[in-house]
């Protein structure tokens, strides 16, 4: 790519703002981080001190005041706020890139998706975690047949934070679509429907633990898969003992792979990409095998591939540059919404629910 670089708006400049997207756009071929859009004098100095080019806007307001000057916006502003502002930039005639969720519910996410088809503009969904190390590894497995068919799919996100930390994330009002259902809901789900497709039916468990919690902070997700692949999913902040990330077990193999990816905690460290990002240290390796567990030394260690967050700004600024495909759709993001909407239901009604 060559040329002028696109100029990004950034709404937004807390935890997703800051150590995600600011970064990653920064970081990518063809685009320019423009103008971050925060009303947090804080925020604005550590805006500035990050990237001393970059202009600050007060509200998003300010911001499409001057769309003509830009030529993408990014979303990554509260949960509530991502519809109203992603239909404002649309509208405005700019591409827009929205944080998960893109909505609070997937007609909404179809909305906005007729909305940027219908004035031909990209609208893509921020799901890096499909380029986090163990779903890149767990992908190239199952494309050269390493585990058979797979039977079932383990994913957790597994926390232990058993003090609140505040904020729209914890809150019970249904308008800020808090709770983790929705926070790492979203990401656990996306993974297991672009591995495995779309739910046929969705049974959930879903508690609020903590003492003065108000939003859900302790869920289980069990979705069947129309080609019958059964995936168990859990999202947790009260959990003293973690579990493997990924337990999938197929009719050949299994493979088991513990720990994070180490790239959101090399953002928050003030690392950005560059060599050797994302990769991490053999001895964090998943293992394949069968017939033993892998904690007394079944199976083989798997190599894990690098994680790669940049790779999805690159892929925006080549679907804006050059007409690549979008990385991420808002109706691949509706598809997850039915689950998390499913999940909801199925949590409150005690029942299993067929999409």
């Amino acid at each position: 790519m060559t040329g002028t670089p696109l100029r990004v708006g950034l709404v937004g400049y807390g935890l997703a703002g800051s150590v995600f997207h600011a970064p990653l756009i920064s970081a990518a071929e063809g685009l320019t981080l423009d103008t971050v859009v925060t009303s947090n004098p804080e925020r604005q100095q550590q805006a500035r001190a990050e990237f001393p080019d970059v202009r600050l806007a007060a509200t998003p307001d300010e911001l499409f005041d001057r769309a003509a000057e830009l030529d993408l916006i990014v979303v990554a502003s509260p949960n509530k706020t991502h519809v109203p502002l992603a239909t404002t930039a649309l509208k405005a005639g700019l591409p827009v890139v929205v944080d998960k969720p893109v909505a609070g519910t997937a007609a909404e996410a179809r909305e906005l998706a007729a909305l940027a088809e219908e004035r031909g503009l990209l609208l893509s969904v921020f799901q890096n975690r499909r380029w986090d190390n163990d779903f890149l590894t767990l992908r190239k497995l199952l494309a050269e047949g390493e585990l058979g068919d797979v039977w079932r799919f383990e994913s957790r996100f597994e926390r232990w934070r058993p003090q609140l930390k505040g904020g729209w994330r914890e809150s019970g009002d249904p308008a800020e679509i808090g709770g983790l259902l929705y926070d790492l809901g979203s990401h656990v789900v996306d993974q297991a429907l672009v591995l495995f497709g779309p739910a046929a039916t969705v049974y959930a468990e879903s508690d609020v633990r903590r003492p003065g919690a108000e939003a859900d902070d302790d869920t289980f997700i069990a979705i069947t898969h129309t080609n019958g692949v059964r995936s168990h999913l859990y999202v947790s902040a009260t959990t003293a003992q973690l579990g493997p990330r990924f337990r999938v077990l197929g009719s050949t193999a299994g493979y088991v792979k513990h720990g994070l990816d180490p790239q959101e905690a090399a953002l928050r460290d003030g690392l950005r990409p560059g060599p050797d990002w994302g990769v991490e240290p053999e001895s964090l390796w998943g293992r394949v095998g069968s017939g033993e567990s892998p904690l007394t030394g079944g199976g083989r260690p798997e190599p894990t591939l690098p994680g790669d967050y940049p790779a999805y700004y690159a892929a925006v600024a080549k679907a804006l540059l050059e007409g690549a495909p979008n990385p991420v759709t808002a109706l691949e993001a509706a598809a997850t919404l039915d689950v998390l909407e499913a999940a909801r239901r199925s949590a409150r009604e005690k029942v299993t629910v067929t999409l």
